[in-house]
């Protein structure tokens, strides 16, 4: 690992660092191998990865909630995210129960039921199966 030169009281002693464990040394002294206690706690090497510091998010008022709407007649079920339509589980004119599934979606490699957030009956199916959808694209009307 690392070599040394001591001179202690006019000798001249090579040492060759060869392993260090927790506190036991392995050494090398002028070609004589020993095995040497450290009395004192040995600092662990610190990892040199660097901290990744990042500034707080600041968010815009508003920002990163969702609104609803608290209109009587339509319901509007909107795409949660980006994605494509998988399956289609309803048929205009189905009445639905809150928490029903309407449709599937795959999205980032998962399939994402869509669910119905109120009870009513499906007016009308905007998409199809193997539609691309980004998010907020109306995918069904509903009337209460």
């Amino acid at each position: 690992m690392k070599k040394f030169s001591f001179t202690i009281r006019g000798n001249k002693y090579d040492v060759h660092l060869k392993d260090l464990e927790e506190n036991i040394a392995q050494l090398e002294v002028n070609g004589t191998q020993y095995e040497v206690e450290i009395h004192q706690e040995v600092a662990k090497k610190s990892a040199k990865t660097p901290k990744l510091v990042r500034k707080e998010i600041q968010r815009k008022p508003g920002e990163g909630f969702i609104t609803k709407n608290a209109a009587g007649g339509a319901i509007k079920v909107n795409a949660p995210l980006p994605g494509n339509i998988f399956k289609v589980l309803v048929k205009e004119g189905d009445a639905v129960k809150k928490g029903d599934v309407l449709l599937v979606m795959e999205a980032m490699k998962m399939e994402n039921n869509v669910l119905a957030e109120k009870d009513g009956t499906v007016t009308s199916i905007k998409v199809s199966v193997g539609d691309a959808v980004l998010q907020n694209d109306v995918l069904i009307e509903m009337a209460q």
